[in-house]
């Protein structure tokens, strides 16, 4: 199977010296900070449309996952630059799940990778992964995926420019590009690219593919997104905090043996068998009770006639 990328170990170019001489730059103090944000503002005017920007320093988070110390830096000018609640209660969930979602070896894809925490935790616990974003957030990404999986992880984690697009299959055709795992969080929001979007997870996750997907519900379009989501896989829900939401979908092509083992809740299923229950139970009253059923027709009947009749003789009063 081909990847979109080469290894983060070819393509990263942040080495511990240059990483220590960042770090030292950062304390200058303010007159950095007035060349950042200038530099900010002019990419910001490059980035892509749809993605909403913020301004702030660039930081580092620490995160604890497979027993492990995660440092994440975040990027100072654009959304994928932030940790969001999908990641954090992704990554929380492949951690505690080993069992049930066995990454070891597995081939794996995430989608808006962002500061790559997901896509660290999935290395770490044994996948080869690619991650993607667009092309203006991948230095972070690469930083991010090297600092924390050099020496730890079984696989060293790729890294590539994925815009989301309806047409796919020219650039990645399925026959090459396949994947076990898919892995989302937190891409959808307010943007104009939810259709290309969904279409992308669309190409990607094949049969033999289990998409994973977390996802903060902040707007009545992520509903409609939803909806729509449920009605393109056959979808589990996963988890469900009250603030994310983690799905795990199929390719409504193949069976849905794939996710034995897990705690899930077939959403699309429940909905169909409940429709299918009233059904069966109306059908059994009438066979039950035919003359009932029959009666209530005749004196639905009849007082529509009375109403009729009593309107009749309201036009001749008047």
């Amino acid at each position: 199977m081909d990847h979109l990328c080469t290894n983060v170990a070819e393509e990263t170019k942040c080495t511990r010296g240059e990483e220590d001489e960042e770090e030292g730059e950062e304390e200058e103090g303010k007159q950095n900070d007035d060349f950042q944000t200038e530099k900010s503002s002019v990419q910001k005017q490059q980035r892509s449309a749809w993605a909403p920007c913020f301004f702030h320093k660039t930081d580092k988070d620490v995160y604890y996952y497979t027993g492990q110390k995660i440092v994440i830096e975040g990027a100072f000018d654009s959304y994928a630059g932030m940790t969001w609640p999908g990641a954090l209660a992704l990554s929380h969930y492949l951690d505690t799940h080993q069992e049930q979602v066995n990454l070891v070896d597995k081939a794996v894809l995430e989608i808006g990778a962002g500061t790559g925490l997901v896509s660290v935790v999935a290395a770490l616990l044994g996948a080869w992964v690619t991650a993607t974003d667009l092309p203006d957030v991948l230095n972070h990404l690469r930083v991010n995926l090297s600092r924390n999986t050099r020496g730890r992880s079984r696989h060293t984690p790729q890294v590539a420019a994925l815009p989301w697009s309806f047409d796919l299959e020219s650039s990645y055709p399925s026959s090459v590009y396949h994947y076990d795992y898919v892995l989302a969080s937190d891409v959808v929001y307010h943007h104009d690219f939810l259709d290309e979007l969904l279409a992308t997870m669309k190409h990607f996750c094949k049969p033999g593919t289990t998409m994973i997907w977390a996802n903060k519900v902040r707007l009545e379009s992520d509903l409609v997104f939803t909806e729509n989501f449920k009605k393109a896989f056959h979808v589990n829900l996963l988890s469900d905090d009250g603030e994310v939401i983690i799905f795990m979908a199929t390719c409504r092509e193949e069976a849905s043996g794939s996710d034995e083992g897990l705690e899930s809740k077939d959403m699309m299923k429940e909905e169909t068998e409940e429709t299918q229950r009233k059904e069966v139970k109306e059908e059994e009253n009438r066979e039950k009770h035919p003359l009932e059923g029959k009666l209530e027709d005749e004196l639905h009947h009849v007082g529509r006639g009375k109403e009729n009749d009593h309107d009749e003789k309201r036009n001749l009063l008047h």
